[in-house]
């Protein structure tokens, strides 16, 4: 498994956000990897198994999963900013989304 995990609910549609794009980024915003969620809304190998102490952020690009899925939305990218620490394990970042709204927590 990968040090980075993410997982997106559309609460809108009660049920997973298949083929979001995700972006893992550096904190200035260099992208080292990219995946798109499964059919569980699930990405489970995104980014290298180790990663230094620092900021990073996903970008999950939601404007086209709305727009397959026929619904206006009002955010087209959502980005979460973290921090890594170093001698931590698995950091797990999963989104609950709507069309007007979102909400994460750091999962396990």
């Amino acid at each position: 498994m990968s040090r980075i995990t993410t997982h997106v609910l559309d609460a809108s549609r009660g049920r997973p956000a298949e083929n979001v794009a995700v972006h893992l980024q550096t904190g200035e915003g260099a992208t080292l990897d990219s995946g798109a969620t499964d059919a569980d809304g699930r990405i489970s190998d995104l980014g290298p198994d180790a990663l230094a102490a620092g900021h990073y952020r996903l970008r999950f690009e939601v404007a086209e999963y709305f727009a397959a899925t026929g619904t206006p939305a009002f955010y087209p990218v959502i980005t979460i900013d973290f921090t890594v620490e170093a001698g931590e394990g698995h950091y797990h970042v999963p989104i609950l989304l709507s069309p007007f709204a979102y909400s994460t927590y750091r999962g396990s």
